[in-house]
C-alpha cells in the first residue's frame, strides 16, 4: 500500500494530438500554466518551473499538513460523500444504510458524548485494572481495542500466495518510529517533553492516580521497546522481515507472549506457524513483558487505550489528542472539522458499503474503459523496456516479462462487496462501534484464514484517492476517486496524460514490481530469489546509486531523506517516468508529432505535467515525520531529483553544465 497519495489520469486516444473534444478543467491542454514560475530555469528545478507561483501564493489551509492536488482532490471527495451519508442518515433506505447512518449520527454527536463522559470507557478500563497475572495480561493485548508491544495478523503466504498465514512483527509506539524516542537535540528533546506532558494530560482528565509517574514510567517504556525496533530501512527487506516459525521456534523466541494460548484465545488455533518479520524485536518485547513491572504495562495499556480511543471521547480528550499529534508533531494550527473526520471513520469502519453508494453515483464506465487502455499502453513499454535491456541477461529477461504478463490491474471498485450485516452498530455509543468495527474485521480474516486467498478483496475503498500495488498478487488497484481531474481528463492534451497516469500511477506502480523490494517476488507472488547474480549485481549498482544520490538531499535544516528508506519509492518513480514517456513516444508514432502549444513542444508539456502532478507543499512537522519514517520522499524531490536522471528531459529544456540540477552521463541512474 501506498501511503503518498498517487495520482491517475487517462489519454484521450481517438482525438487529434492537439485537438480537444471539450475544454480540460485545467488551462488550455491539462495542466495549469499559472502556476507556473516562468523565471525559473527548468533545468534548475522543474518543480518550481512547474508550480513556483502555485507554492509562493497558496497557503496551508489551517487543518491541514499540507496543500496540494492530492489534498484538494480528497476534500472534494469528502463533499460528495458526505452528502450521501447525510441523505441515509436522515432517510435510510436499507439496513446497511441504517448502519451508516447510525455509525454517522453516534459520531457527530458531540453533545451526547459529552453528557456520558467518561462512562463508555469505564467497563474497558475495567478490563485492564483486573489484570492479575502476565498471561492475562498478553491476552488482553491480543484483544480487539487494545495496545501491545507485537501485533498479531493474518497475511499472505510469502511462500505460497495461494494461502494465508499468521503473521507477527514489532508494533506501532505513541510516537511516529523508533527515532523520535533515540535521536539527540532540542528539537527531538522538546517533542518528548510535549509527549510526556500528553500522556500526564490524558491522565488528568481521566481522574488516574500519579499521572506524572505514570508518564514517566510510560515513557521509559517505550524508549527501552523503541531501542530493540528495527529501523523503517531495514522493515523495507522482504528476505529479512520473511521468518515463519513453528509454536516450539516461537515460544524459543519469546516465551513470554504464551503462543499456544495466546493463539488460540484469538481464534487461530489452527495457525501451525507464524510468520514473524522482526525476531529481535520480538524477542527483545518479551523480556519487556517479563521484566517490567506489571502495574507499568496496565498504565501503558491505560494511556493507549484512551489516547487511541479520544476522538469517541469528551471533547477535552480529542483536543488533547490533537493538540499533541496535530499541533506539536505536524504543525497543523486546527482540528479537522467533525465532519469530516467522520466520512474518514466510515472509511475505516463501513468503507465498501460507503463505497457502492459512491461508485453508483459517481463511476462512468467510459472511466474504465480509457483506463483499461492507458494499462495496455504502459505495459507494452514496460514490455518493449524490459525486452532491450542490456544489462538483464536473458533467462532473467524471461522471467521479468511473465512477471509482467501476469500483472492483474484493478480499476474503480470490488467485484464484490464485503457483507457487513452481522456488524452491530449502536447510535449512541461511538467508542463501541469503532471497537465493534476492530472485532468484525478480525472475524472477517479469521473466516477466510482456512480457505484459499481472496484475489478480489481490495485494500483500500473506492472512495479513496490513491493507489497500491501488492507484491505477493502482483496486482496493481487504482480506486474510482483517482479517476478524475485533476488526475484524470478525458480532455487534457495526451502528453499530459501519459505523465499524469502513466508515470506517477500506472507505470509506478508496475515499477514496484521491479523496485528494490518488489523484484524479490516472483511471476505468481512468490518470495523466491528469480535473478541471476550477475543481473542482480547491476541492478543493485544502479539502485545504490539512485540512494546516494537522495541521501545528500535536505529537504529541512538537519535531517536529510533517507536513500535507503525511499529506494523503493524512487526506483519506482524513476521507470514509471522513462516507461511512461516511452509509452507516450509509441502514442506519437501512432499519431503524429505533436504540435506547439502556448510554446510548448509535446514532451515540454509531458514534463510540466509530470511536475504538476506532484504539486504540494507541506509543514515543517509532517515533512520530519516523513523523513524520519516514510518510505515516499518530499514531492519536490520525486521531480527534481528524478528528472535529472532522465535524458529526455535534458534535450526537452536544453539542460547544459551549470544547471542545478544538470548530471553528467555517466552519472546519471537509468533503470529501464
Amino acid at each position: 500500500m501506498r501511503f503518498r497519495h498517487l495520482v491517475l489520469a487517462t489519454m484521450l486516444v481517438t482525438a487529434a494530438p492537439a485537438v480537444f473534444a471539450a475544454a480540460p478543467r485545467y488551462g488550455t491542454w491539462g495542466a495549469a500554466t499559472e502556476d507556473m514560475d516562468l523565471k525559473v530555469k527548468p533545468g534548475d528545478s522543474l518543480f518550481d518551473f512547474a508550480e513556483g507561483t502555485w507554492l509562493k501564493n497558496h497557503p496551508i489551509p489551517a487543518d491541514k499538513t499540507g496543500a496540494g492536488y492530492n489534498y484538494e482532490l480528497p476534500d472534494e471527495i469528502e463533499q460528495q460523500v458526505r452528502k450521501m451519508v447525510e441523505d441515509v442518515t436522515a432517510n435510510p433506505s436499507s439496513p446497511i444504510a441504517q448502519k451508516i447512518g447510525d455509525a454517522y449520527a453516534a459520531w457527530m454527536d458531540e453533545a451526547g458524548i459529552g453528557q456520558r463522559g467518561l462512562a463508555p470507557v469505564k467497563p474497558w478500563l475495567a478490563k485492564i485494572d483486573a489484570i492479575k497475572t502476565r498471561g492475562q495480561l498478553v491476552r488482553l493485548m491480543a484483544a480487539p481495542g487494545y495496545a501491545a508491544p507485537i501485533y498479531l495478523g493474518i497475511s499472505t503466504d510469502q511462500d505460497n500466495p495461494t494461502r494465508y498465514t499468521a503473521v507477527s512483527g514489532q508494533a506501532r509506539l505513541g510516537l511516529p518510529t523508533r527515532d523520535y524516542y533515540l535521536l539527540k537535540g532540542d528539537k527531538y528533546d522538546s517533542i518528548r517533553t510535549a509527549y510526556r506532558n500528553y500522556i500526564v494530560q490524558l491522565g488528568k482528565l481521566a481522574g488516574l492516580s500519579d499521572p506524572e509517574g505514570r508518564a514517566t514510567r510510560i515513557l521509559a517504556l517505550e524508549t527501552r521497546l523503541a531501542k530493540d525496533q528495527w529501523t523503517p530501512e531495514r522493515r523495507r527487506d522482504p528476505v529479512a522481515t520473511h521468518n515463519p516459525m513453528n509454536r516450539a521456534q516461537l515460544m524459543k523466541l519469546a516465551p513470554q507472549f504464551e503462543w499456544p494460548a495466546t493463539l488460540n484465545s484469538m481464534g487461530l488455533a489452527a495457525a501451525k506457524k507464524v510468520d514473524v518479520a522482526e525476531p529481535s524485536a520480538v524477542a527483545a518485547a518479551g523480556k519487556r513483558i517479563a521484566d517490567v513491572p506489571l502495574s507499568t504495562w496496565k498504565e501503558y495499556l491505560t494511556f493507549r487505550f484512551l489516547s487511541d480511543h479520544a476522538n469517541n471521547l469528551p471533547k477535552a480528550f480529542d483536543d488533547a489528542r490533537f493538540g499533541f499529534y496535530g499541533r506539536t508533531m505536524n504543525d497543523v494550527p486546527e482540528q479537522r472539522a467533525r465532519w469530516k473526520r467522520g466520512i474518514q471513520m466510515l472509511d475505516n469502519s463501513l468503507g465498501e458499503a460507503v463505497g457502492q453508494l459512491y461508485v453508483a453515483k459517481h463511476w462512468p464506465t467510459e472511466t474504465a474503459r480509457q483506463a483499461d487502455e492507458l494499462v495496455k499502453d504502459v505495459t507494452d513499454a514496460y514490455r518493449e523496456k524490459i525486452t532491450n535491456a542490456s544489462w538483464m541477461d536473458d533467462p532473467t529477461k524471461k522471467a521479468a516479462l511473465e512477471k509482467l504478463a501476469s500483472f492483474d490491474p484493478r480499476i474503480g471498485h470490488p467485484v464484490k462487496w464485503i457483507d457487513y450485516s452481522s456488524l452491530e452498530i449502536s447510535r449512541t455509543d461511538p467508542l463501541a462501534n469503532e471497537i465493534a468495527t476492530e472485532d468484525f474485521q478480525w472475524k472477517l480474516q479469521l473466516k477466510r484464514f482456512p480457505h484459499p486467498v481472496d484475489r478480489s478483496l481490495w485494500e483500500m475503498t473506492p472512495q479513496t484517492v490513491n493507489a497500491y500495488y501488492d507484491p505477493t498478487m502482483n496486482q496493481i488497484t487504482v480506486p474510482a476517486a483517482i479517476l478524475q481531474p485533476p488526475f484524470f481528463d478525458a480532455n487534457a492534451d495526451p502528453a499530459v496524460n501519459y505523465a499524469e497516469t502513466g508515470a506517477t500511477t500506472i507505470g509506478h506502480e508496475m515499477g514496484h514490481g521491479f523496485d528494490d523490494s518488489g523484484r524479490q517476488y516472483d511471476a505468481k507472488g512468490r518470495l523466491r530469489d528469480w535473478w541471476s547474480k550477475e543481473t542482480a549485481a547491476r541492478y543493485k549498482e544502479k539502485a545504490d546509486r539512485l540512494a546516494a544520490q537522495f541521501d545528500q538531499y535536505e529537504p529541512i535544516p538537519g535531517v536529510r531523506i533517507k536513500g535507503k528508506l525511499t529506494l523503493g519509492e524512487n526506483l519506482a518513480d524513476l521507470g514509471g517516468l522513462e516507461t511512461a514517456y516511452a509509452a507516450y513516444r509509441r502514442y506519437v508514432a501512432r499519431h503524429g508529432e505533436p504540435p506547439v502549444i502556448d510554446g510548448y513542444t509535446g514532451d515540454q508539456r509531458f514534463f510540466i505535467a509530470y511536475a504538476q502532478a506532484w504539486q504540494g507543499k507541506r509543514r515543517e512537522g509532517a515533512v520530519r515525520q516523513q523523513l524520519l519514517s516514510d518510505p515516499h520522499s518530499p514531492e519536490k524531490y520525486r521531480v527534481d531529483g528524478i528528472v535529472r536522471n532522465f535524458d529526455p528531459w535534458y534535450k526537452a529544456f536544453s539542460v547544459q553544465p551549470g544547471d542545478k540540477l544538470y548530471l553528467p552521463p555517466e552519472q546519471r541512474v537509468h533503470v529501464w
